[in-house]
Protein backbone atom coordinates (compact mmCIF):
# COMPACT_ATOMS: atom_id res chain seq x y z
CA UNK A 1 0.00 0.00 0.00
CA UNK A 2 1.15 3.53 -0.82
CA UNK A 3 0.09 6.08 1.76
CA UNK A 4 0.52 9.85 1.68
CA UNK A 5 -0.21 12.07 4.68
CA UNK A 6 -0.21 15.88 5.02
CA UNK A 7 2.03 16.26 1.97
CA UNK A 8 3.12 19.74 0.92
CA UNK A 9 5.30 20.78 -2.01
CA UNK A 10 7.37 23.93 -2.33
CA UNK A 11 8.77 24.93 -5.74
CA UNK A 12 11.12 27.87 -5.48
CA UNK A 13 9.38 30.23 -3.08
CA UNK A 14 5.88 29.11 -4.06
CA UNK A 15 3.85 26.55 -2.16
CA UNK A 16 2.13 24.46 -4.84
CA UNK A 17 -0.09 22.33 -2.64
CA UNK A 18 -0.52 21.28 0.99
CA UNK A 19 -2.34 18.73 3.16
CA UNK A 20 -2.45 16.09 0.43
CA UNK A 21 -3.68 12.76 1.76
CA UNK A 22 -3.89 9.77 -0.55
CA UNK A 23 -3.93 6.01 -0.14
CA UNK A 24 -3.44 3.57 -3.04
CA UNK A 25 -4.23 -0.09 -2.43
CA UNK A 26 -3.55 -3.23 -4.49
CA UNK A 27 -5.67 -3.39 -7.64
CA UNK A 28 -6.32 0.35 -7.77
CA UNK A 29 -5.93 2.72 -10.72
CA UNK A 30 -5.63 6.34 -9.58
CA UNK A 31 -5.54 9.37 -11.86
CA UNK A 32 -4.03 12.59 -10.55
CA UNK A 33 -6.07 15.41 -12.08
CA UNK A 34 -5.90 19.19 -12.06
CA UNK A 35 -5.12 22.16 -14.31
CA UNK A 36 -1.66 22.83 -15.72
CA UNK A 37 0.70 24.24 -13.12
CA UNK A 38 -1.08 22.79 -10.11
CA UNK A 39 1.83 20.42 -9.42
CA UNK A 40 0.79 17.01 -10.79
CA UNK A 41 4.29 16.08 -11.96
CA UNK A 42 5.76 17.42 -8.72
CA UNK A 43 3.40 15.16 -6.78
CA UNK A 44 4.46 12.11 -8.80
CA UNK A 45 8.12 12.91 -8.12
CA UNK A 46 7.37 13.11 -4.40
CA UNK A 47 5.52 9.80 -4.53
CA UNK A 48 8.52 8.00 -5.99
CA UNK A 49 11.15 9.69 -3.83
CA UNK A 50 12.79 11.81 -6.52
CA UNK A 51 12.03 14.97 -4.54
CA UNK A 52 11.53 15.75 -0.86
CA UNK A 53 8.28 17.20 0.46
CA UNK A 54 8.18 20.49 2.31
CA UNK A 55 5.98 18.76 4.84
CA UNK A 56 4.32 15.39 5.29
CA UNK A 57 5.28 11.85 4.52
CA UNK A 58 5.10 9.14 1.86
CA UNK A 59 5.01 5.55 3.12
CA UNK A 60 5.29 2.26 1.26
CA UNK A 61 4.01 -0.84 3.04
CA UNK A 62 3.82 1.25 6.22
CA UNK A 63 7.48 2.33 6.07
CA UNK A 64 8.50 5.95 5.28
CA UNK A 65 10.43 6.21 2.02
CA UNK A 66 13.50 7.64 3.73
CA UNK A 67 13.70 4.51 5.88
CA UNK A 68 12.86 1.92 3.22
CA UNK A 69 14.16 3.47 0.03
CA UNK A 70 15.88 0.34 -1.29
CA UNK A 71 12.80 -1.86 -0.93
CA UNK A 72 10.58 0.85 -2.40
CA UNK A 73 12.68 1.35 -5.50
CA UNK A 74 12.65 -2.40 -6.07
CA UNK A 75 8.83 -2.34 -5.90
CA UNK A 76 8.15 0.83 -7.90
CA UNK A 77 8.57 1.95 -11.50
CA UNK A 78 8.42 5.65 -12.40
CA UNK A 79 8.14 6.83 -16.00
CA UNK A 80 8.29 10.58 -16.41
CA UNK A 81 8.59 12.93 -19.37
CA UNK A 82 12.33 12.39 -19.82
CA UNK A 83 13.19 9.16 -21.64
CA UNK A 84 16.65 8.85 -19.96
CA UNK A 85 18.23 6.98 -22.88
CA UNK A 86 21.84 6.47 -23.91
CA UNK A 87 21.94 7.97 -27.40
CA UNK A 88 24.64 5.55 -28.56
CA UNK A 89 22.61 2.45 -27.68
CA UNK A 90 19.68 1.01 -29.61
CA UNK A 91 16.16 0.94 -28.11
CA UNK A 92 16.63 -2.77 -27.44
CA UNK A 93 19.96 -2.20 -25.68
CA UNK A 94 18.54 0.70 -23.67
CA UNK A 95 15.59 -1.42 -22.63
CA UNK A 96 17.75 -4.35 -21.49
CA UNK A 97 20.02 -1.99 -19.56
CA UNK A 98 17.07 -0.30 -17.80
CA UNK A 99 15.57 -3.67 -16.90
CA UNK A 100 18.89 -4.90 -15.53
CA UNK A 101 19.27 -1.77 -13.38
CA UNK A 102 15.88 -2.57 -11.89
CA UNK A 103 16.96 -6.14 -11.19
CA UNK A 104 14.76 -7.62 -13.91
CA UNK A 105 16.33 -10.49 -15.81
CA UNK A 106 15.00 -10.22 -19.37
CA UNK A 107 16.34 -11.57 -22.63
CA UNK A 108 16.56 -9.98 -26.06
CA UNK A 109 13.38 -11.72 -27.20
CA UNK A 110 11.31 -10.19 -24.39
CA UNK A 111 12.70 -6.73 -25.16
CA UNK A 112 11.96 -7.17 -28.85
CA UNK A 113 8.36 -8.14 -28.11
CA UNK A 114 7.92 -5.16 -25.78
CA UNK A 115 9.20 -2.76 -28.45
CA UNK A 116 6.88 -4.33 -31.03
CA UNK A 117 3.90 -3.82 -28.73
CA UNK A 118 4.72 -0.16 -28.20
CA UNK A 119 5.18 0.39 -31.95
CA UNK A 120 8.98 0.50 -32.23
CA UNK A 121 9.69 -2.79 -33.97
CA UNK A 122 11.24 -1.19 -37.08
CA UNK A 123 13.42 1.12 -34.96
CA UNK A 124 14.71 -1.39 -32.42
CA UNK A 125 18.22 -1.58 -33.93
CA UNK A 126 18.68 2.14 -34.61
CA UNK A 127 20.79 4.32 -32.30
CA UNK A 128 18.55 6.23 -29.90
CA UNK A 129 19.99 9.56 -31.06
CA UNK A 130 18.06 9.34 -34.36
CA UNK A 131 14.68 8.72 -32.72
CA UNK A 132 12.01 11.39 -32.43
CA UNK A 133 10.92 12.62 -29.00
CA UNK A 134 7.78 10.52 -29.26
CA UNK A 135 9.77 7.41 -30.16
CA UNK A 136 12.15 8.04 -27.27
CA UNK A 137 9.21 8.14 -24.86
CA UNK A 138 7.97 4.85 -26.28
CA UNK A 139 11.26 3.16 -25.42
CA UNK A 140 10.63 4.09 -21.79
CA UNK A 141 7.01 2.91 -21.94
CA UNK A 142 8.15 -0.46 -23.27
CA UNK A 143 9.54 -1.10 -19.76
CA UNK A 144 5.96 -1.60 -18.58
CA UNK A 145 5.72 -4.79 -20.65
CA UNK A 146 8.73 -6.17 -18.75
CA UNK A 147 7.62 -5.08 -15.27
CA UNK A 148 4.54 -7.14 -14.44
CA UNK A 149 6.20 -8.20 -11.16
CA UNK A 150 6.84 -4.61 -10.06
CA UNK A 151 3.74 -3.76 -7.99
CA UNK A 152 3.62 0.04 -8.18
CA UNK A 153 3.66 1.96 -11.47
CA UNK A 154 3.84 5.78 -11.35
CA UNK A 155 3.31 7.22 -14.82
CA UNK A 156 3.37 10.80 -16.09
CA UNK A 157 1.21 11.16 -19.24
CA UNK A 158 1.92 7.63 -20.53
CA UNK A 159 -0.41 7.87 -23.55
CA UNK A 160 1.25 10.92 -25.13
CA UNK A 161 2.53 10.31 -28.70
CA UNK A 162 0.88 6.87 -28.99
CA UNK A 163 -1.41 5.89 -31.85
CA UNK A 164 -4.88 4.48 -31.26
CA UNK A 165 -3.77 0.84 -31.30
CA UNK A 166 -0.88 1.47 -28.90
CA UNK A 167 -3.16 3.42 -26.53
CA UNK A 168 -5.65 0.54 -26.50
CA UNK A 169 -2.93 -2.07 -25.88
CA UNK A 170 -1.29 -0.05 -23.11
CA UNK A 171 -4.65 0.58 -21.41
CA UNK A 172 -5.31 -3.15 -21.51
CA UNK A 173 -1.88 -3.82 -19.97
CA UNK A 174 -2.60 -1.36 -17.14
CA UNK A 175 -5.91 -3.14 -16.54
CA UNK A 176 -4.10 -6.47 -16.38
CA UNK A 177 -1.58 -5.07 -13.93
CA UNK A 178 -4.36 -3.95 -11.59
CA UNK A 179 -6.13 -7.31 -12.00
CA UNK A 180 -2.90 -8.98 -10.80
CA UNK A 181 -3.01 -6.83 -7.67
CA UNK A 182 -0.69 -4.12 -8.96
CA UNK A 183 -1.20 -0.39 -8.47
CA UNK A 184 -1.13 2.42 -11.02
CA UNK A 185 -0.88 6.14 -10.24
CA UNK A 186 -0.81 8.35 -13.31
CA UNK A 187 -1.57 11.65 -14.93
CA UNK A 188 -3.26 11.84 -18.32
CA UNK A 189 -5.14 14.42 -20.35
CA UNK A 190 -6.55 11.77 -22.66
CA UNK A 191 -9.92 10.07 -22.33
CA UNK A 192 -8.78 6.45 -22.23
CA UNK A 193 -11.27 3.63 -21.58
CA UNK A 194 -10.29 1.23 -18.80
CA UNK A 195 -11.96 -1.92 -17.56
CA UNK A 196 -10.62 -1.12 -14.09
CA UNK A 197 -12.69 1.50 -12.22
CA UNK A 198 -10.50 4.61 -12.18
CA UNK A 199 -10.40 6.79 -9.07
CA UNK A 200 -9.63 10.46 -9.69
CA UNK A 201 -7.70 12.52 -7.17
CA UNK A 202 -8.17 16.23 -7.91
CA UNK A 203 -4.98 17.99 -6.83
CA UNK A 204 -6.63 21.38 -7.38
CA UNK A 205 -8.51 20.85 -4.12
CA UNK A 206 -5.17 21.01 -2.27
CA UNK A 207 -3.65 23.84 -4.33
CA UNK A 208 -2.33 26.91 -2.52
Amino acid sequence: MLEVTELACLRGDRLLFANVALTVRPGELVRIAGPNGVGKTSLLRLLCGLALPEHGQVCWQGVPLEQGREAFHRDALYLGHAAALNDLLTPQENLRFAAACHGLGVDAGACELALERIGLGPQRELPAKVLSQGQRRRVGLARLYLSENVPLWILDEPFTALDVAAVRDLADWLDRHCARGGMVVMTTHQDVPFATPMRTFDLAESAC
